[in-house]
């Protein structure tokens, strides 16, 4: 195999100046997030960060491992093709799901599966980015609120073959942490709750005086 016909050269180099920032991902804002902020800078974005994904025959240690590694709370169930087949998360390896399958089957926790205890997808909330573009948080935590869920899925077509996929991801936790709510608790509604004292505060709160001059007459 033979080399490149032109050598390879090093780049242009310069020191770091005085004063200068760094970039910041797309739609991360500096001002404390607000419930009419765009629904964008609560999303997960599949496109800029990587997606954590299980395979459903997987146990559950391995899902658990996962989670801690990645610092997150939920992951996408794949199956044998790669496609997306439902969604597990910490509240469901916590929570009484593994326990009730156990006993309904007999079996022992080393026997359980991801696909087990997850929410399969005829159970789960896919939103289109279409409109999510031009939602508000307060639209997702109502969307979540109507369906009861934890989480929502954002779906969009591939470019070239116009094959569905999962391109971004709500969470009512990760929502709540943006707000400024403490997430001590892991009951759905008690979340929920904390999300509405703070969407009330933020609805009470007026313009203030226009400080321009009042027009000459």
């Amino acid at each position: 195999m033979t080399g490149p016909s032109t050598p390879f050269e090093p780049l242009r180099v310069s020191r770091l100046s005085q004063q200068t920032g760094y970039a910041r991902p797309f739609f991360q804002v500096q001002n404390p997030m607000k419930v009419a902020s765009s629904a964008m800078e609560v999303m997960t974005d599949l496109r800029f960060v990587s997606a954590g994904t299980v395979a459903g025959d997987h146990d559950l240690e391995t899902a658990t491992q996962k989670m801690v590694a990645r610092g997150v709370r939920s992951l996408l169930v794949t199956d044998a093709h790669e496609d997306v087949v439902g969604i597990i998360t910490s509240r469901d390896l916590l929570g009484g799901r593994p326990g009730e399958v156990m006993r309904a089957r007999r079996i022992r926790f080393a026997q359980l599966r991801v696909s087990d205890i997850m929410t399969g997808g005829e159970h789960i909330e896919v939103l289109q980015l279409a409109d999510v573009l031009h939602a508000r948080v307060g639209d997702i935590v109502a969307t979540l609120k109507h369906s009861g869920r934890q989480h929502a899925l954002v779906a969009e077509a591939e470019p070239h073959s116009g094959k569905l996929r999962i391109c971004g991801i709500f969470s009512a936790s990760q929502i709540a942490r943006q707000l400024g709510v403490r997430i001590d608790k892991h009951d759905l509604s008690d979340t929920f709750a904390d999300i509405d004292l703070v969407m009330s505060a933020q609805s009470d709160v007026r313009p203030g005086p226009d400080p321009r001059p009042a027009p000459t007459p």
